[in-house]
Formats: C-alpha cells, structure tokens, sequence
C-alpha cells in the first residue's frame, strides 16, 4: 500500500474556516504586495518515508492559510489586477484510474467551484502557462529556499522569459514572501480560535487519558499510545510526536524516545497537543506516576506553578511578548534561592545568568498553524507588543539533571514543565487548555480515582 489511506469525506468536507476568510487573506496579502507583484506559493510535496511508503500528507501552512486547499501537487498564484482572475490554482486533473489506488482527486473545476479561485489550470500545464502569467511584473514574492525543486523549476520560468524573442520582461526582484505573509498568520481571526479551542479540547482530553493510564509497570509507549488513540478518535492528529518522559528523562526537553518503563516516585512529564484541521494546540504537565508528589517534587512543582501562572497574567495586550518570561525568571531564581539550589540571592542569581542551570529555555513561543508558529518576536530591535488574536505558549520548567552534584541528592532528576495555550483578548487572555488540572491537589485527586 503506497502511502497512508486518505478519507475522501475528511478532504473534500465543507471547509472549517470559510471561503470567505481564505479569500479576504489572499486579498489583503495582494494590497500588501502591490500590483506589480506576483505571489507564488507550493503545496507541500509528499515526502517518502521509505520505499514507497509515504509519510501522513499534511499541507504546508502557508498554503493552506491561503488556499485552504488539501491536495499535494499543486501551486498557487495571486497576481493581482489580472483581467481574467487574481487568483489562480495549478492543481491535478481528475483521473479515475489513479483515483481508483488513491482517492478521489479535486479537480480544476471543483477547484474553483469548492475553493474560491478564480481560475484553475492543471497542475502539468503549468511550465506553458505560468511564465506568461507573471511576464512584465517588477518582483515575485515566494519561498526561495525552502523546496529545491519548486526553486528550480521557477528559475527555469525565469530563463524562458528572458529567452523570449523580442526579449521577454521576466520579474528583476524576488521577494521572501514570508515578510508579509507571517505578519498575517500573528492574528487569529474567530474561526481560527475556534478551531485552536478545539485543538486544546482534544488535546486535554489525551492528558486525561494519559493521566488516568500512567501506572508503574506500563511503558511510556504505552502512554504515548493513549495519547494518540484519544487524538485519533475524535478525527485529529498529533501537532507534533508526543514527549512522555518519565523521571530523570524528563531533564532532556525534547525527548521522543517514549520507550523507558514506569516507576512509582518518578514523576511523569508528557508535553502532547492534538491539530484539527491544522491548527495547533501544545500542553504540558507533570505528574506523580505512583500517585502522590514527593516533598521535593511537589516544592519544586509549587515554584514552577506560581511562575506559570504569574506570566500567564502577563500577558494582555499592549505587554511585550517577553514580559511573561522575565516574570517567570523572577519567580524561579526566587523559588530555587528559597530551597537551596541556588547560593545568593535571585537578583544575583539574574544578573548572572545562574538561573539558566535549571531554567535554560524560554517560557514561551507563538501557536497556531505551526507549533512554533511564525511571525516576528521582536520589531525594530524591541520585544513585540502583544495585541488582541495572538497565541502564545506559557511553558515555564525546571530540570535538575541527574548527574547536577551541585546540589543534594534528593533533588537530582527532577523535570518538571507545565504548558498552556494563551490567545490575547481584548481585555487580557484566554486559557485555551484550561481543561487539565495542573494544581497538585487537583492532579493528586484525579490519580487516587484511577
């Protein structure tokens, strides 16, 4: 079997966010960039997993935040001011015996019928119509660099022009159209936070799972296989492969390798989120596996709390974006002075980077099509001001590595991080995975029912 079954009910269903919306993106993308531009953009390809097998298709975000259109082999062109359509869609013809191993295939004309383009041409045409499309425009804004074979065959679209006879005008300016078009992505529109609600419900809907199901004796896979089977079942995917590190593993911060077995007085840090319809949810909690934190686990737990919550209320519009991670810094260098961990006192601690010993991340990073969703931390030098639709990540941790003989014995191995997902409003935040518990009372209660 080539590649992974695709439903043709979950490509082709009425689109979450409305063709409307997709279409007043392209609009503004294309005010942005002028008339005298052409916008090219490619589906993601279909990336082989080995042999012929192919890896779960998933589209590229931009594309998808412009098109909305689930198919690979395809290219997206806005051109605006063009008398016979703006907005042009390159994509595979119907074709029943491919359709026959592979599902069903949109089509040009559902192309434009489903999806709002203006015009639709098959994707095998397009190294004859395409260049006369974007003759005579002053720049074309793409992903230079970002797929060799998409960056080859328009430098061979550039080539024709100049070869023209008569000599052909081919555009003299390529522009990263990431510029703009992430600038865009920054501000979640209602159905967007619709959708990310929905991302975070699922998703906490796994940790329960996961929580109910993290006994001594099980495996971490078999948490991860929890996880997963709660995501799945309501028809989503996971955002990103599941971290489920238990104990001392839980000091490497991105660690995937999910195989160790379970041990009571270990805790358990599993930083999961689910997608739906691609967008992005990111949770993280850390929780006894027997039942009950220890004295040290729950001191260190109480410290990396009261910082999540102290830079959660930091973020409100009109607060730099990294606001909340110097609050959490604070509230850790306090709380690791106050045990022990560290000599001095936090404002020491701060200045000299100390802190960075257990707290070596950031707390936070921008969510939405992308985990780690795009646009710019920092405007003219400065930290960027948050404003109403923005999501952000409040992840802050502390990880005391096993092998850290600068402090006692008890506290050694112990990692600990809770994450949330926090859209902007108009009057503050949203909690949008408010759905787990992370108070430790709260958990301790959950786990004595298992």
């Amino acid at each position: 079997m080539r590649g992974w079954p695709q439903s043709p009910h979950w490509r082709h269903r009425a689109l979450s966010i409305a063709s409307a919306e997709f279409a007043r993106r392209r609009r503004q993308l294309m005010k942005m960039a002028g008339d005298d531009a052409a916008l090219l953009i490619a589906a993601a390809p279909e990336r082989m997993r080995n042999a012929d097998a192919a890896w779960p298709y998933r589209q590229d975000s931009d594309f998808h935040y412009l098109a909305g259109f689930p198919e690979t082999d395809a290219v997206l062109a806005l051109l605006p001011g063009r008398k016979h359509g703006e907005v042009v869609l390159f994509c595979r013809e119907r074709d029943a015996e491919r359709e026959r191993w592979h599902g069903e295939i949109t089509g040009t004309e559902r192309a434009v019928a489903d999806f709002g383009m203006d015009d639709a041409f098959p994707i095998d045409d397009i190294d004859d119509i395409l260049p006369g499309m974007i003759e005579g425009r002053a720049r074309v804004y793409c992903h230079f660099g970002r797929e060799p074979a998409f960056d080859a065959q328009l430098m061979g679209w550039m080539r024709r022009l100049r070869q023209l006879r008569g000599g052909g005008v081919a555009p003299k300016e390529f522009v990263a159209l990431g510029h703009l078009l992430h600038d865009l992505r920054l501000y979640k529109s209602r159905d967007e936070l619709r959708l990310m609600r929905t991302a975070a419900a699922v998703a906490a809907e796994a940790h329960l799972a996961a929580m109910r199901g993290a006994v001594s004796g099980r495996h971490e896979y078999e948490v991860e296989a929890d996880i997963l089977h709660t995501i799945r079942r309501h028809g989503a995917v996971p955002s990103f492969p599941p971290i489920v590190a238990g104990g001392a593993r839980a000091c490497t911060m991105h660690y995937t390798a999910n195989r160790a077995p379970l041990a009571d007085g270990e805790l358990l840090l599993i930083d999961a989120g689910a997608e739906v319809d691609c967008y992005a949810s990111d949770i993280s909690r850390t929780f006894p596996v027997g039942g009950r934190y220890s004295r040290e686990q729950r001191a260190l737990y109480e410290v990396v709390l009261t910082a999540q919550l102290a830079a959660i209320d930091e973020v409100r519009p009109g607060n730099p974006f990294d606001a909340a991670h110097h609050v959490a810094i604070r509230v850790i260098a306090e709380g690791l002075c106050a045990l022990g961990l560290l000599d001095g006192d936090a404002d020491s601690a701060i200045a000299e980077g100390r802190y960075k010993r257990f707290f070596p991340s950031k707390t936070g990073h921008w969510l939405g099509l992308d985990v780690h969703d795009v646009g710019d931390y920092r405007i003219d030098g400065e930290p960027r001001l948050l404003e109403p639709g923005m999501v952000v990540t409040v992840e802050p941790g502390i990880y005391v590595p096993p092998d850290e003989t600068g402090v006692p014995e008890r506290w050694r191995g112990i990692g600990i991080r809770i994450e949330d997902d926090v859209a902007v409003t108009r009057d503050g935040h949203e909690v949008l995975s408010a759905g787990v518990p992370k108070d430790p009372g709260e958990i301790e209660a959950l786990l004595a029912g298992r």
